[in-house]
Order: structure tokens, then sequence, then C-alpha cells
């Protein structure tokens, strides 16, 4: 067993679901964001991921598979209308138009989000304790 590869395939869910948790954020900070600078209101973001086949050969010469980032979108759902005649971009109707972001979706894509890499670390955690543990054998 190589453990190297193992930390490798780790590294790269670590790395994707960081990025998961910093877009998350963003969304989180932006839900209120009537105006950005295309004028517009806020689009919530999401990451989708994929699978990567890397460069290690696994045993049996079968390609080990890690995931990455493949792509981050804006969701084209509306967000809500909000009566608002107040609001500095509220249009003739006195409706102003908010981002579609939903807090508590947000927060749940956040657990999750932080689940994975705590579970992720954790392994990386493990597999240093395996290698430790195999250097003091040798002993």
């Amino acid at each position: 067993m190589n453990l190297i590869s193992g930390i490798d395939i780790t590294a790269g869910a670590l790395n994707a679901q960081k990025t998961r948790l910093d877009i998350v954020a963003q969304n989180i900070a932006n839900a209120q964001t009537t105006r950005g600078p295309d004028g517009q209101p806020y689009q919530r973001r999401i990451v989708s991921f994929e699978t990567e086949l890397l460069q290690h050969q696994g045993q049996e010469g079968v390609a080990l598979q890690g995931v990455k980032v493949a792509g981050i979108t804006s969701d084209p759902t509306p967000g809500q209308k909000i009566y608002d005649p107040q609001n500095p971009d509220a249009g003739a109707d006195g409706t102003v138009q908010m981002p579609n972001v939903n807090l508590a979706f947000e927060m749940v894509d956040l657990m999750t989000a932080s689940r994975a890499y705590e579970a992720n670390l954790s392994v990386v955690k493990n597999a240093k304790q395996m290698a430790m543990k195999t250097l003091d054998m040798g002993k």
C-alpha cells in the first residue's frame, strides 16, 4: 500500500472542499446584495466536482482517481421580489429583485463541506500516524 498516493487523493479532496467552503461563504456574504458590479442582483454560485485520474498507478495497474473542481457556475434561478419603494434599486413598481441565495441551503452546504473537509483531514492524520508507526517498527 502506498501512503503517498492516498495522501495525494486526499489533498485533492481537501482543495476541492476548501473551494466549496469559499464559494458558500461568498454566497452568504452576498445574500442581500441587490446590485453587483454588473448592476444586477448577486447570483448564487455553485461548485461542481469531477473525478480525475492521478499519475500514480495503483495495485495491479488500476489507475487511482481523485476529485477536483470541475467549475464554478452561477445559479440561473431568479431571486424573489420584495416590495421596498425606499430602496435605491427599486423599480417603477417599488419592488426590488433580491439575490437567489437561500441561507438555509447555504448553511447546509457549509456544514456538509466542513464535515467532508474534516473527514479528509482525518485521513491525512491517520496516514501520517501509520507511516510513523511503520518507521518505528524498523528500529
